[in-house]
């Protein structure tokens, strides 16, 4: 004889202590925060050994620039340290960015955890300096905890514009050696520098600003804040 299974979900949740849903979302809560530690660990150093071989790179062009008294050897060696770099840079800035967007899923899920909190004890809100809500508003309070910390400020000290802003440099750096290598003349290599230098920003800034658009087309809070209009609704 088969046996009926009770398929409401309403039902099975009632089947649940709190005390079992509480472990439950501390569990998943350790989860995220390892996660999302183990990303942060992995992406300090990422951009500390691009950093140090753009370091170390500047200091051996003085040793090869001796060695070849700087004549077309020396344009060689440049052009071809400074498209490698150029190259890892990009790699850097990919992982960069995608490690930026783990980040944030493992905020929202961190966020929506604290909401299933304030479900079990409303008075748990109270405690937590960072937002129980998935929505734009939430996910800001969550990276800067205080309301004067603007989301401008947020992007331009982030990892993600140090790593371009130096990529942009050394795409401007090679465009000149480039320009130099090719005998040109001080305003046309100037140019290049110029041209490379804020094309690679502008490319990159507008992938992101797209990717950015995307996701928040296709992402749906769960539990935004009753009203986005009122500042007085919490966290």
């Amino acid at each position: 004889m088969a046996v009926e299974r009770d398929t409401d979900p309403a039902a099975r949740e009632d089947d649940f202590s709190p005390a079992l849903r509480a472990q439950l979302l501390a569990t998943e809560h350790w989860s995220l925060l390892a996660s999302r530690s183990t990303t942060q660990n992995e992406l300090l150093v990422r951009i500390g050994i691009f950093l140090t071989l753009v370091s170390a790179s500047v200091v051996s062009l003085a040793l090869i620039g001796q060695a070849t008294d700087f004549d077309g050897r020396f344009d060689a060696f440049t052009i071809v340290l400074f498209s490698i770099l150029l190259v890892l840079g990009s790699l850097t800035l990919l992982r960069v960015i995608n490690g930026t967007q783990e980040d944030a899923a493992y905020v929202i899920g961190m966020n929506r955890i604290r909401a299933a909190y304030d479900e079990l004890d409303a008075k748990l809100g109270r405690y937590f300096i960072t937002s129980s809500h998935d929505d734009d508003r939430g996910i800001g309070k969550t990276y800067a905890f205080f309301e004067d910390v603007s989301d401008l400020s947020q992007l331009l000290a982030s990892s993600t514009m140090l790593i371009l802003t130096v990529d942009a440099v050394l795409a401007a750096v090679l465009a000149g050696l480039v320009a130099s290598a090719a005998n040109g003349s001080d305003i046309a290599i100037a140019l290049a520098a110029a041209v490379a230098g804020a094309g690679y920003l502008a490319a990159w800034l507008w992938s992101l600003a797209r990717r950015f658009r995307n996701m928040r087309r296709d992402y749906k809070a769960l539990f935004p804040h009753p009203s986005s209009t009122d500042p007085s609704s919490p966290r």
